[in-house]
């Protein structure tokens, strides 16, 4: 919910002060953050997209809890992922511990203002990750239509992706990554030859150019973000570009890189 002024809120409490027959202070309501401190941006960013209220911890349940894991999903241990079901449970606790940690916050596995502020730094108002976009994500159609899964769920997907990304980019010292696509209807899957099972068709996947960092090093810490599949140099089809994806099971080949 978008916060109210601090003036307008000075000048409600006021006005309820007199109508029951107290008394105000004389003092001015007190200004606004400047429009470029830091309680300015976090305002914005917190009102732009999701706002946390409360602390969230191991065995917290809800709505909440569920954006959290979105924005933690890239933090769940080498080979793993989380699940986004509104849990808090262990795995939870330790893939908010683990961006804690690369954050230079206290890791104690409690999300609390600490955390939430950071994500509000790292999010737009979109509620994608800073440096990525649904665009990147999506160059197939403007709807997220013809999927495997409904455009609402394709889209969805691709948000958790998104949030890998950005804590494997952080990961690899927050440089520039190149993504050349991601969700993919079923048409235009078979417009590039793409497996008729392919995770591009329910938006839980992207592939990703060599960019600054090389295909190899892509796929070797794409390991530790959440992707369940990775496919990349020395898999037929995969050595111009490094294939990330979330999803059931696992399957990760990239002979050239050592996977």
């Amino acid at each position: 919910m978008r916060s109210r002024p601090i003036g307008f809120l000075v000048s409600t409490l006021a006005g309820a002060a007199l109508a029951f027959g107290g008394t105000t202070a004389s003092a001015s309501p007190a200004a606004a953050p400047a429009p470029d401190s830091a309680s300015a941006v976090t305002a914005r960013a917190a009102d732009g997209c999701y706002t946390w209220s409360g602390t969230l911890r191991e065995g917290s349940s809800g709505e909440a809890v569920r954006q959290l894991q979105i924005r933690v999903a890239g933090y769940p241990g080498t080979g793993n992922q989380i699940a986004i079901d509104g849990a808090f449970g262990p795995a939870t606790k330790a893939a908010v511990s683990r961006f804690q940690a690369a954050y230079g916050l206290a890791a104690d596995g409690i999300a609390g203002p600490a955390t939430f502020n950071k994500i509000y730094q790292l999010q737009d108002d979109d509620c994608t990750p800073v440096n990525f976009t649904y665009a990147e994500l999506n160059r197939c159609n403007s709807d997220w239509s013809g999927g495997k899964v409904s455009a609402a769920t394709a889209r969805a997907n691709a948000l958790v992706t998104m949030w890998k990304l950005q804590a494997m980019r952080h990961a690899m010292g927050d440089r520039p990554m190149t993504v050349n696509g991601g969700f993919r209807s079923v048409s235009c899957n078979s417009a590039v030859g793409g497996a008729a099972n392919s995770r591009h068709l329910y938006g839980h996947a992207a592939d990703l150019g060599a960019g600054s960092q090389g295909f190899c090093a892509l796929a070797q810490a794409a390991r530790n973000h959440g992707f369940t599949e990775i496919l990349g140099p020395g898999y037929p089809g995969h050595n111009d570009h490094t294939h990330v994806a979330g999803g059931s099971g696992r399957f990760w080949s990239a002979p050239s890189c050592g996977i």
